[in-house]
């Protein structure tokens, strides 16, 4: 076995790397650029070793410089994870070269498979149904528009060289396929120095399902089930599950067996993923190859039990699998939520900045449920622009698919991240979502739910009596703190009124508090009774109640005359009041906000790439007005009605931050 591995990667995944070589007993070797110079996994690591500026295009993705830490290092053996080179051929050849194995495949399963246009022809050779499409060279716009044409709209262009959503765009018409061709172009070169595309059809309302290979040196090859993936944003995996609730028995078992038949055609060893669009038919049909550990991995190691990581570790060291097909049993529900630096309140546009506030749920391993996080940051690190959005993966696993999810509910809820905007809300929201709870979904689920964006959710009047129950007794204690810390009084408890009214989304309940040793008993004026217990304090950010009989989790902040109440997906303002206070806080005018319509705001860090339009233009609705860059993603802003621009305050290649005017329109 190796002595000692370097993993060519950074974030969670190194993390998550890391984690299992300490468990076999290797020594391990992160890299790290700049920015990452105290990243989590450079604490990790048992070396590190500097390779460069921070842009990945100057660091991790330089071949020489990672083989420079490879060698300084004395490694073994180099895992790389996903992304950056996990696909590329040159690095594993320049590994295999130097004597150093390489934790994946073999040279030529990578360019066969790891190449999106090569991969599709050989599995059309193979006899794999595969997606209509023109999987030639592309040479410019013009063209692509032309091929779309042929193809049929919608039509789908990605990057060859592509993964994690990087360099790949829908296109509906024309206009957007040739937008669409020069973006993806541009975020291929930038995140893979690969920048060929090529054009597929885009099938409606699919579901996407993969399914986890695994082979070794010696024949041997095996699938471990399936995962589900069709929530997705940006083409981009956001939410995902194992097993999926769509598929049967029968299904699972050809998709299986024809991904093990692809991979092993192609000589595959280590852990790879077959990705299939799936009908509501249950046809598949194979979309690519992943030569590499899929970032999802988790929810298939939770429901098999086999641990992926150590299994590339120990292919790559030519060990024969100690499995086989019959040994893969299915156990319990698995359900995978991103969190991702990315304001859902703001189209989903990345956000950076300090972890003024990292607080995951407890990790938790017992025999009805699992919670399980992996991530890249801690408390009081820094968000960069210079890399994937994504900081954590939050997992839950349970015996059935709703255990799960509720798991995963009280999950979310007791995750505090502070200091940058976050797609928590968002995750919570989906949750609950019903096409999400009866598992039907598809690709297009965030579209077709979401059309104008994700702006919170509105709790059922049911929950917001348990929110006021639990604010009400929450505030009762935080008057008894007020009134000892003053002096004010002997007996508080009896000072203190029972009487409240508390005033929610739009809705407001009268109440009383009767406390005792155990809690309190919170009646409505209807006559219900809710009783809350808990063991929440003054200043405490996170009120884990419980209320009823259910659990209610709720982050806690402090605002005049009550609570910021964030749980469920829904980030409330609280007014707990006396019944004189509430019968004047009604006569109060409401604030107007500002009109910033003729404005047009950067809804994000980052670097304007392209204006588009000049001061005295004319503009009309959806046209593009410029191009702004963040975390490797081209980002077109466009008008929202048509207008004049009057100014223009921002020049090509200057960093803005959130909510810097860009320019003004008459």
């Amino acid at each position: 076995m190796f002595k000692k591995i370097l993993i060519a990667n950074r974030g969670e995944i190194a993390c998550r790397v890391i984690k299992t070589a300490r468990r076999m007993g290797i020594t391990t070797v992160a890299i790290y650029s700049d920015a990452d110079a105290n990243a989590l996994h450079v604490q990790m690591a048992d070396e590190a070793v500097h390779i460069g500026p921070a842009p990945a295009n100057q660091s991790y993705i330089v071949i020489d410089k990672v083989m420079e830490a490879v060698k300084s290092s004395g490694a073994e053996a180099v895992h790389p994870g996903y992304g950056f080179l996990s696909e590329n051929s040159k690095f594993a050849e320049a590994l295999s070269a130097a004597g150093v194995a390489f934790v994946g495949p073999p040279v030529g399963a990578i360019e066969k498979m790891g190449d999106k246009i090569t991969s599709k022809k050989i599995a059309q050779e193979a006899g794999v149904s595969t997606v209509p499409g023109y999987m030639g060279l592309i040479a410019d716009a013009e063209e692509a528009v032309k091929i779309s044409n042929e193809v049929g709209y919608p039509v789908m262009l990605k990057a060859s060289a592509g993964g994690g959503g990087k360099g790949m765009r829908i296109a509906w018409n024309d206009e957007e396929a040739r937008e669409g061709f020069q973006s993806s172009k541009n975020e291929a070169a930038n995140s893979f120095g690969d920048d060929r595309i090529f054009i597929e059809k885009f099938v409606t309302q699919p579901r996407h399902i993969e399914i986890q290979v695994l082979c070794d040196a010696h024949g041997n090859g095996i699938y471990l089930a399936e995962r589900e993936c069709s929530i997705q944003r940006r083409n981009q995996k956001v939410v995902e599950e194992a097993p999926s609730p769509f598929l049967d028995e029968a299904t699972r078992k050809a998709m299986g067996e024809q991904a093990v038949a692809l991979a092993q055609a192609v000589g595959y060893t280590s852990a790879g993923t077959v990705e299939f669009i799936v009908d509501g038919d249950k046809n598949f049909y194979f979309l690519e190859m992943n030569t590499r550990l899929q970032v999802e991995h988790p929810v298939t190691e939770l429901i098999t039990g086999v641990d992926l990581v150590e299994q590339m570790i120990r292919v790559a060291d030519n060990q024969k699998l100690e499995m086989a097909q019959d040994d893969v049993k299915i156990n319990g529900w698995a359900i995978e939520n991103r969190l991702y630096a990315e304001d859902p309140y703001r189209g989903f546009l990345p956000s950076i900045g300090r972890l003024t506030r990292y607080r995951p749920p407890e990790e938790v391993v017992e025999d009805d449920h699992i919670v399980r996080n992996d991530t890249g940051v801690y408390e009081g690190g820094e968000i960069s622009m210079y890399y994937d959005p994504m900081i954590a993966k939050l997992c839950t696993w349970a015996p059935t698919r709703p255990e799960a999810i509720e798991r995963m509910r009280v999950a979310l809820d007791s995750f505090e991240v502070e200091g940058i905007g976050h797609n928590l809300p968002f995750l919570s929201a989906v949750m609950d979502h019903p096409k999400f709870v009866s598992g039907d979904m598809t690709t297009a689920f965030i579209a077709e739910e979401y059309p104008a964006g994700f702006e919170g959710v509105e709790l059922p009047e049911a929950d917001l009596r348990r929110i006021a129950a639990a604010t009400a007794a929450m505030h009762r204690v935080g008057e008894i703190r007020r009134a000892r810390v003053s002096g004010r009084m002997d007996n508080h408890e009896r000072k203190v009124g029972s009487a409240w009214n508390v005033a929610v989304q739009g809705q407001s309940f009268d109440l009383t508090v009767q406390a005792d040793q155990a809690g309190a008993t919170v009646r409505f004026e209807d006559g219900a009774d809710l009783r809350v217990s808990g063991d929440w304090t003054p200043g405490d950010q996170l009120a884990k109640m419980t209320v009823g009989d259910t659990p209610l989790v709720l982050k806690v902040g402090k605002i005049s005359g009550g609570f910021r109440i964030r749980t469920r997906g829904a980030d409330l303002r609280v007014h707990v009041r006396s019944p004189r206070q509430a019968e004047l806080a009604r006569l109060m005018p409401e604030k107007v906000a500002a009109d910033t319509s003729k404005l047009l705001l950067c809804p994000m860090p980052g670097l304007v790439v392209k204006l588009s339009v000049a001061v005295g233009d004319e503009v009309q609705d959806g046209q593009a007005l410029c191009t702004i860059e963040a975390m490797k993603m081209e980002n077109i802003l466009r008008a929202e009605r048509k207008g004049i621009v009057s100014k223009i305050n921002a020049g090509e290649g200057d960093s803005l931050a959130v909510d810097d005017v860009i320019m003004e329109f008459e």
